[in-house]
């Protein structure tokens, strides 16, 4: 079994709205939903299993985001996650895709992607933040992506 953020039980679990369904083909809108979720969420501190903007772990990022600005519900787990949709080599990324690294040993940590090798994602350092693929620190480590189907 894999570890990584969102394996603890959650803390808090507000009420989050589904949006309404985006076309994850539709790179130009899923981009800017992408970046207003940023805008609403920058700095919100990484707590594990957190699920609020008094903190949340990486997958429940990807769960509130996808589930509020996309409209899809993605399991609350990073193994779960990462259990979805298809496989994507690095080169054919597209914003929406889910992307996913080994941070040690049995920990997996995920983010998606927003274009130009960035990547949306809450970090454990800095909590919600943009990072570069190429990144010293997340290059290699980076271990796949999966795009999730509309």
């Amino acid at each position: 079994m894999l570890a990584g953020c969102g394996q603890a039980p959650v803390k808090e679990t507000p009420a989050y709205p589904t949006g309404a369904r985006v076309d994850l083909a539709n790179s130009p809108l899923v981009r800017q939903e992408l970046y207003e979720q940023y805008r609403q969420w920058k700095g919100t501190r990484y707590e594990i299993g957190g699920l609020s903007r008094r903190g949340i772990d990486c997958s429940g990022f990807m769960y509130v985001t996808f589930k509020s600005k996309l409209g899809v519900v993605l399991p609350r787990s990073t193994e779960r996650q990462a259990e979805l949709g298809r496989g994507v080599s690095r080169n054919e990324l597209r914003p929406g895709d889910l992307v996913f690294f080994r941070t040690g040993m049995f920990v997996r940590h995920v983010g998606v992607y927003l274009e130009r090798g960035r990547f949306l994602h809450a970090s454990t350092s800095h909590g919600v933040m943009i990072s570069e693929l190429g990144d010293i620190y997340w290059k290699p480590r980076y271990w796949k992506a999966r795009r999730i189907e509309s």
